[in-house]
Protein backbone atom coordinates (compact mmCIF):
# COMPACT_ATOMS: atom_id res chain seq x y z
CA UNK A 1 0.00 0.00 0.00
CA UNK A 2 1.90 3.50 -1.08
CA UNK A 3 2.21 6.06 1.24
CA UNK A 4 -0.60 8.55 -0.69
CA UNK A 5 -2.82 5.72 -0.05
CA UNK A 6 -2.72 5.32 3.08
CA UNK A 7 -2.72 9.29 3.69
CA UNK A 8 -6.26 9.12 1.44
CA UNK A 9 -7.43 6.20 4.39
CA UNK A 10 -6.64 8.39 7.39
CA UNK A 11 -8.12 11.41 5.89
CA UNK A 12 -11.44 9.35 5.18
CA UNK A 13 -11.32 7.58 9.24
CA UNK A 14 -10.70 11.01 10.15
CA UNK A 15 -13.16 12.84 8.55
CA UNK A 16 -15.63 10.19 9.60
CA UNK A 17 -14.82 10.40 12.90
CA UNK A 18 -16.04 14.24 12.63
CA UNK A 19 -18.88 13.50 11.00
CA UNK A 20 -20.27 11.31 14.09
CA UNK A 21 -19.03 13.19 16.66
CA UNK A 22 -20.83 16.47 15.68
CA UNK A 23 -24.55 14.85 17.05
CA UNK A 24 -22.18 12.57 19.66
CA UNK A 25 -20.86 15.89 21.17
CA UNK A 26 -24.06 17.91 21.10
CA UNK A 27 -25.36 15.04 23.56
CA UNK A 28 -22.35 15.99 26.09
CA UNK A 29 -22.04 19.58 25.59
CA UNK A 30 -23.52 21.48 27.67
CA UNK A 31 -25.66 19.50 29.40
CA UNK A 32 -23.50 17.81 31.26
CA UNK A 33 -19.99 18.92 30.47
CA UNK A 34 -19.52 22.79 29.73
CA UNK A 35 -17.33 23.42 26.30
CA UNK A 36 -14.14 24.60 27.69
CA UNK A 37 -14.28 21.62 30.27
CA UNK A 38 -14.63 19.16 28.11
CA UNK A 39 -11.63 20.62 26.13
CA UNK A 40 -9.82 20.38 29.04
CA UNK A 41 -10.41 17.02 29.60
CA UNK A 42 -10.06 15.94 25.23
CA UNK A 43 -6.58 18.08 25.33
CA UNK A 44 -5.30 16.47 28.53
CA UNK A 45 -5.88 12.42 27.58
CA UNK A 46 -4.77 13.13 24.45
CA UNK A 47 -1.55 14.67 25.95
CA UNK A 48 -0.74 11.69 28.12
CA UNK A 49 -1.47 9.33 25.16
CA UNK A 50 0.60 11.62 22.71
CA UNK A 51 3.82 11.40 25.18
CA UNK A 52 3.95 7.89 25.51
CA UNK A 53 3.98 7.42 21.58
CA UNK A 54 6.60 9.91 21.98
CA UNK A 55 8.76 8.76 24.27
CA UNK A 56 8.33 4.85 22.77
CA UNK A 57 8.54 5.42 19.31
CA UNK A 58 10.61 8.96 18.40
CA UNK A 59 12.04 10.91 20.82
CA UNK A 60 13.38 13.39 18.51
CA UNK A 61 14.83 16.70 19.52
CA UNK A 62 13.33 20.06 18.49
CA UNK A 63 15.12 22.93 17.44
CA UNK A 64 14.94 26.30 19.37
CA UNK A 65 14.27 28.14 16.05
CA UNK A 66 10.62 25.99 15.97
CA UNK A 67 9.48 26.31 19.06
CA UNK A 68 7.68 29.41 18.29
CA UNK A 69 5.95 27.98 14.88
CA UNK A 70 5.23 25.17 17.23
CA UNK A 71 3.33 27.17 19.75
CA UNK A 72 1.35 29.03 17.08
CA UNK A 73 -0.05 25.41 15.90
CA UNK A 74 -0.70 24.57 19.46
CA UNK A 75 -2.33 27.76 20.01
CA UNK A 76 -4.51 28.04 16.71
CA UNK A 77 -4.95 23.55 16.08
CA UNK A 78 -5.79 22.85 19.48
CA UNK A 79 -6.79 25.95 21.93
CA UNK A 80 -8.55 28.55 19.99
CA UNK A 81 -9.94 25.71 17.33
CA UNK A 82 -11.49 23.45 20.11
CA UNK A 83 -12.58 25.93 22.16
CA UNK A 84 -14.43 27.59 19.86
CA UNK A 85 -15.78 24.63 18.48
CA UNK A 86 -17.40 23.09 21.49
CA UNK A 87 -18.53 26.56 22.41
CA UNK A 88 -20.32 26.98 19.16
CA UNK A 89 -21.65 23.46 19.25
CA UNK A 90 -23.00 23.53 22.47
CA UNK A 91 -25.71 26.58 20.70
CA UNK A 92 -25.91 25.49 17.84
CA UNK A 93 -27.28 22.23 15.41
CA UNK A 94 -25.24 19.44 14.32
CA UNK A 95 -25.86 19.79 10.93
CA UNK A 96 -25.34 23.77 10.82
CA UNK A 97 -21.89 23.09 12.44
CA UNK A 98 -20.54 20.19 10.40
CA UNK A 99 -21.74 22.48 6.97
CA UNK A 100 -19.92 25.88 8.49
CA UNK A 101 -16.97 23.51 8.83
CA UNK A 102 -16.78 22.52 4.95
CA UNK A 103 -15.79 26.34 4.48
CA UNK A 104 -12.21 24.86 5.86
CA UNK A 105 -10.67 23.96 2.18
CA UNK A 106 -11.73 27.33 1.08
CA UNK A 107 -10.04 29.27 3.95
CA UNK A 108 -7.30 26.94 3.84
CA UNK A 109 -6.46 27.78 0.12
CA UNK A 110 -7.18 31.59 0.91
CA UNK A 111 -4.23 31.47 3.52
CA UNK A 112 -1.75 29.69 1.85
CA UNK A 113 -2.17 31.67 -1.07
CA UNK A 114 -1.29 34.68 1.40
CA UNK A 115 1.38 32.68 2.73
CA UNK A 116 2.69 32.08 -0.88
CA UNK A 117 2.10 28.06 -0.33
CA UNK A 118 -0.48 27.78 -3.29
CA UNK A 119 -1.84 29.93 -6.13
CA UNK A 120 -5.15 32.02 -6.29
CA UNK A 121 -7.37 32.39 -9.80
CA UNK A 122 -10.94 34.33 -10.85
CA UNK A 123 -12.37 30.74 -10.24
CA UNK A 124 -11.42 30.81 -6.73
CA UNK A 125 -12.18 34.01 -5.84
CA UNK A 126 -15.45 33.45 -7.04
CA UNK A 127 -15.01 29.98 -4.74
CA UNK A 128 -14.32 32.06 -1.46
CA UNK A 129 -17.22 34.49 -2.42
CA UNK A 130 -20.00 31.48 -2.52
CA UNK A 131 -18.57 29.31 -0.04
CA UNK A 132 -18.61 32.11 2.90
CA UNK A 133 -22.00 33.10 1.55
CA UNK A 134 -22.93 29.64 2.04
CA UNK A 135 -21.61 29.88 5.64
CA UNK A 136 -23.45 32.70 6.47
CA UNK A 137 -26.88 31.70 4.94
CA UNK A 138 -26.82 29.45 8.29
CA UNK A 139 -25.88 32.15 9.89
CA UNK A 140 -28.56 34.64 8.76
CA UNK A 141 -31.38 32.12 9.19
CA UNK A 142 -30.69 31.96 12.97
CA UNK A 143 -34.25 30.93 15.09
CA UNK A 144 -33.29 31.71 18.50
CA UNK A 145 -34.64 35.50 19.39
CA UNK A 146 -32.51 35.74 22.34
CA UNK A 147 -28.85 37.20 21.76
CA UNK A 148 -27.06 35.19 24.97
CA UNK A 149 -28.08 31.88 23.26
CA UNK A 150 -28.87 32.94 19.72
CA UNK A 151 -27.98 30.09 17.67
CA UNK A 152 -26.21 32.88 15.10
CA UNK A 153 -23.58 33.56 17.42
CA UNK A 154 -23.00 29.56 17.72
CA UNK A 155 -22.30 29.44 13.96
CA UNK A 156 -20.18 32.47 13.92
CA UNK A 157 -18.01 30.58 16.59
CA UNK A 158 -17.96 27.31 14.34
CA UNK A 159 -17.00 29.60 11.56
CA UNK A 160 -14.34 31.22 13.44
CA UNK A 161 -12.87 27.64 14.52
CA UNK A 162 -13.16 26.39 10.81
CA UNK A 163 -10.42 29.82 10.28
CA UNK A 164 -8.29 28.69 13.08
CA UNK A 165 -8.16 25.03 11.93
CA UNK A 166 -7.34 26.60 8.43
CA UNK A 167 -4.69 28.30 9.24
CA UNK A 168 -2.84 25.37 11.46
CA UNK A 169 -3.24 23.29 8.61
CA UNK A 170 -1.15 25.67 6.53
CA UNK A 171 1.29 26.84 9.12
CA UNK A 172 1.66 22.93 10.56
CA UNK A 173 2.76 21.79 6.81
CA UNK A 174 6.38 23.12 7.00
CA UNK A 175 7.30 20.70 9.99
CA UNK A 176 6.01 17.52 8.84
CA UNK A 177 9.38 18.19 6.76
CA UNK A 178 11.60 18.13 10.10
CA UNK A 179 10.03 15.77 12.09
CA UNK A 180 8.16 12.56 12.53
CA UNK A 181 4.35 13.00 12.38
CA UNK A 182 3.82 12.16 16.19
CA UNK A 183 6.50 14.52 17.10
CA UNK A 184 4.59 17.76 15.62
CA UNK A 185 1.51 16.68 17.15
CA UNK A 186 2.92 16.12 20.67
CA UNK A 187 4.48 19.33 21.21
CA UNK A 188 1.20 21.00 19.31
CA UNK A 189 -0.72 19.29 22.41
CA UNK A 190 1.51 20.30 24.81
CA UNK A 191 1.55 23.65 23.78
CA UNK A 192 -2.31 23.65 23.26
CA UNK A 193 -2.68 22.51 26.91
CA UNK A 194 -1.39 25.65 28.41
CA UNK A 195 -3.65 27.54 26.49
CA UNK A 196 -6.41 25.88 27.42
CA UNK A 197 -6.39 24.98 31.25
CA UNK A 198 -6.95 29.00 31.94
CA UNK A 199 -10.02 28.53 29.98
CA UNK A 200 -11.05 25.59 30.82
CA UNK A 201 -10.03 24.49 34.51
CA UNK A 202 -13.55 25.76 36.08
CA UNK A 203 -15.72 24.11 33.70
CA UNK A 204 -13.61 21.29 34.30
CA UNK A 205 -13.65 21.68 38.16
CA UNK A 206 -17.34 21.32 38.12
CA UNK A 207 -18.02 18.62 36.39
CA UNK A 208 -20.64 16.11 38.98
CA UNK A 209 -18.81 12.83 38.04
CA UNK A 210 -21.09 10.57 40.39
CA UNK A 211 -24.44 11.40 38.65
CA UNK A 212 -23.23 11.01 34.77
CA UNK A 213 -25.30 8.43 33.31
CA UNK A 214 -22.73 5.84 31.81
CA UNK A 215 -24.15 6.33 28.14
CA UNK A 216 -22.97 10.14 28.30
CA UNK A 217 -19.61 8.76 30.11
CA UNK A 218 -19.07 6.48 26.95
CA UNK A 219 -19.55 9.53 24.42
CA UNK A 220 -17.15 11.82 26.51
CA UNK A 221 -14.62 9.08 25.87
CA UNK A 222 -15.89 8.37 22.03
CA UNK A 223 -14.66 12.72 22.35
CA UNK A 224 -11.83 11.94 24.09
CA UNK A 225 -10.07 9.35 22.40
CA UNK A 226 -11.53 8.83 18.77
CA UNK A 227 -12.74 12.74 18.02
CA UNK A 228 -8.99 14.17 19.98
CA UNK A 229 -6.38 11.89 19.35
CA UNK A 230 -7.37 9.09 16.91
CA UNK A 231 -8.67 12.13 14.43
CA UNK A 232 -5.55 14.55 14.98
CA UNK A 233 -3.57 11.59 14.51
CA UNK A 234 -4.53 10.49 11.34
CA UNK A 235 -4.88 13.93 9.81
CA UNK A 236 -1.21 14.64 11.20
CA UNK A 237 -0.05 11.32 9.37
CA UNK A 238 -2.15 12.18 6.69
CA UNK A 239 -0.47 15.39 6.36
CA UNK A 240 3.61 13.62 6.02
CA UNK A 241 2.86 12.58 2.31
CA UNK A 242 -0.74 15.25 0.91
CA UNK A 243 -0.84 18.95 0.86
CA UNK A 244 -2.51 21.51 3.08
CA UNK A 245 -5.41 21.63 -0.49
CA UNK A 246 -6.11 17.47 0.28
CA UNK A 247 -6.62 17.75 3.55
CA UNK A 248 -9.28 20.66 3.62
CA UNK A 249 -11.18 18.67 0.61
CA UNK A 250 -11.89 16.07 2.78
CA UNK A 251 -13.59 18.34 5.22
CA UNK A 252 -16.44 18.60 3.03
CA UNK A 253 -17.49 14.92 3.59
CA UNK A 254 -18.59 15.85 7.15
CA UNK A 255 -21.95 17.38 6.44
CA UNK A 256 -23.06 14.17 4.60
CA UNK A 257 -21.82 11.80 7.74
CA UNK A 258 -23.24 14.46 9.78
CA UNK A 259 -26.66 14.90 8.31
CA UNK A 260 -27.17 11.36 7.86
CA UNK A 261 -26.00 10.39 11.68
CA UNK A 262 -27.57 13.43 13.26
CA UNK A 263 -31.12 12.31 11.59
CA UNK A 264 -30.83 8.66 11.65
CA UNK A 265 -30.64 9.63 15.62
CA UNK A 266 -33.22 12.76 15.49
CA UNK A 267 -31.33 14.98 16.53
CA UNK A 268 -31.47 17.39 14.06
CA UNK A 269 -33.52 18.28 10.81
CA UNK A 270 -32.77 19.52 7.37
CA UNK A 271 -34.49 22.92 6.20
CA UNK A 272 -34.28 24.95 2.90
CA UNK A 273 -32.09 27.06 4.65
CA UNK A 274 -29.80 24.36 5.43
CA UNK A 275 -29.74 22.99 1.72
CA UNK A 276 -29.13 25.96 0.24
CA UNK A 277 -26.16 26.51 2.26
CA UNK A 278 -24.97 23.13 1.34
CA UNK A 279 -25.25 23.81 -2.30
CA UNK A 280 -23.17 26.62 -1.87
CA UNK A 281 -20.66 25.51 0.14
CA UNK A 282 -20.07 22.54 -2.28
CA UNK A 283 -19.69 25.11 -5.16
CA UNK A 284 -17.40 26.94 -3.58
CA UNK A 285 -15.39 23.74 -2.57
CA UNK A 286 -15.28 22.59 -6.05
CA UNK A 287 -14.45 26.03 -7.32
CA UNK A 288 -11.18 26.65 -5.06
CA UNK A 289 -10.39 23.05 -5.04
CA UNK A 290 -10.59 21.87 -8.76
CA UNK A 291 -10.31 25.20 -11.06
CA UNK A 292 -7.42 25.80 -13.05
CA UNK A 293 -3.74 24.27 -11.73
CA UNK A 294 -1.67 25.56 -9.76
CA UNK A 295 1.31 27.52 -11.40
CA UNK A 296 3.73 26.29 -8.60
CA UNK A 297 4.00 23.86 -5.61
CA UNK A 298 5.89 24.94 -2.29
CA UNK A 299 3.72 22.94 0.33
Amino acid sequence: MSKKFQAHIFLLLANIIYGVSFTIAKDVVPHYVGPYGTIVIRVSVSLILFIIGFLLFTREKIHKKDILLMITCGFFGVAINQLLFFKGLSITTPINSALIMTTTPILVVLISAFAGRDYINWQRILGIIIGICGAFTIIAFGKDVSFIADRRLGDLCIFLNATSYAVYIVIVKPLMSKYHPLTVITCVFFFGWFFVMPAGYTEFAAIDWKNMPTTIFLELSFIVFATTFLAYLFNILAMKHTSPSVVGIYIYSQPAIASIFALLMHKDVFSWEKALATVLIFLGVYLVSFAGRPLTSKA
